[in-house]
């Protein structure tokens, strides 16, 4: 088939290099400028230099609205749009110009986890897998029919780096085995159930400020899915910001205020954690390693020299 690309960053790499493998005929790829912001700085791998390298004519859009784009999409003619981490809306006489639409590649199981960063708050709410979505796309942002998904589980200590490389590894699969499948005729697909939906915004270095009236079990998976190289998981000390590196949910159950510096445990320092704390139900977050503001990383015994004192929100 003719296909259009549109993507950014390794995952639309992955994409467009899956197109490439397959023997469709990539006729036009479609990507975002670079970009400074925190999250789009990881995983990069140039989709415009990879379409460059085997004469795939490049344009780069913010958005996908502009008449000229239109126009070469409609000398392009193509099959099918595939499109991986588009970032911005792409309106409907663009996505339902090609003759079998557009096909969106993922990184969720739909319905689930719409929108950006699904892995991250996956992992941060306790999800037992994760996987790869190929679907086509409708006018609500990935709600359409699904043509494929596969899934790979979540183990108890996994990072969101962890995940990111499991799931990429779907992507060249889940593209052109969805492709073979919209080639041979194949015209009904599975509808989402729209109950189960959910939609995530874009993570921001809020994100990854640490709540101390979170649950500990929450805070350790959280400080797992702010894993290198994305921005820590951070919090206050004594008026001076520290990230937090690894941490685990402590053995025993300590009462008092969310935030408190308070115990050793092991090799890590318990912070008191959750709204319940008051009643000494509550495991807290034993902090194991931290980075301090001057880029120095300790081991928390070593940082956390006496106990007592609070971990906070800010400076």
């Amino acid at each position: 088939m003719r296909v259009v690309m549109f993507g950014y960053q390794t995952w639309g790499h992955r994409t467009l290099r899956a197109l490439l493998d397959s023997g469709h005929d990539v006729v036009l790829a479609v990507t975002h400028p670079r970009s400074e912001h925190a999250y789009e700085k990881i995983w990069s791998d140039s989709v415009a230099g990879l379409a460059r390298e085997h004469g795939v004519p490049v344009l780069i859009r913010d958005r996908p609205d502009d008449e000229e784009l239109f126009a070469r999409l409609k000398d392009t003619d193509p099959d099918i749009i595939v499109a991986n981490n588009w970032r911005t809306w792409i309106p409907p006489h663009v996505y339902g110009l090609p003759r079998h639409g557009t096909l969106n590649v993922h990184d969720s199981l739909l319905p689930k986890y719409a929108g950006f960063s699904p892995l991250i708050w996956a992992l941060i709410n306790g999800e037992t897998e994760v996987g790869v979505t190929a679907h086509l796309m409708d006018e609500e942002l990935d709600a359409g029919d699904i043509v494929l998904q596969r899934s790979v589980p979540v183990g108890p200590k996994d990072t969101a780096t962890d995940l990111f490389h499991r799931t990429v590894g779907l992507i060249a699969p889940v593209t052109t085995e969805a492709l073979a499948l919209i080639a041979s005729g194949q015209t009904e697909f599975t509808r989402q159930d729209r109950s189960l939906a959910s939609f995530f915004h874009k993570r921001s270095p809020e994100d990854s400020r640490i709540d101390w009236n979170w649950p500990a079990q929450d805070l350790e998976r959280l400080v797992r899915a702010q894993s290198a190289p994305y921005p820590s998981a951070f919090t206050f000390h004594r008026g001076r910001r520290i990230e937090v590196l690894s941490a685990v949910v402590s053995e025993g159950r300590y009462g008092g205020t969310p935030g408190r510096v308070f115990y050793r445990e092991g090799d890590g320092v318990v912070i008191v954690a959750g709204a319940g704390a008051r009643t000494g139900r509550n495991h807290g977050l034993a902090i194991t390693r931290v980075r301090t503001e001057d880029g120095r990383e300790l081991g928390a015994a070593e940082y956390f020299t006496s106990m007592g004192g609070y971990l906070t929100g800010h400076a």
